[in-house]
């Protein structure tokens, strides 16, 4: 027995097969266009298999503190209003 219960005569009957349906011009090119596709299917799968097994730390989120709580407002000057600018620049009339 060969490839996946295949024997030699098995394998020459498919060859036999595919090469009456698509001819002796057109097999190399289905063979090197399956060749690719294979190729390519088995990197896809190596470099799925490597980001599963060594996970990029660029794409982690790591919290070592807490977010920065908000400010407290300081109620003792000006009487709870909201600061303007010109309450904390000096201008030329201030003393």
């Amino acid at each position: 027995m060969g490839l996946g219960g295949f024997g030699m005569g098995e394998m020459i009957f498919i060859f036999l097969i595919v090469l009456l349906l698509f001819g002796a011009k057109r097999l190399p090119e289905i063979g090197s266009s399956l060749g690719k596709g294979i190729r390519e299917f088995k990197s896809s799968v190596r470099e799925i298999e490597h980001e599963l097994k060594v996970p990029d730390d660029s794409r982690q989120i790591h919290r070592t503190t807490p977010p920065p709580e908000p400010a407290a407002s300081d109620d003792s000057e000006g009487g709870g209003e909201p600061r303007k600018l010109s309450d904390s620049v000096p201008t030329a009339t201030d003393g």
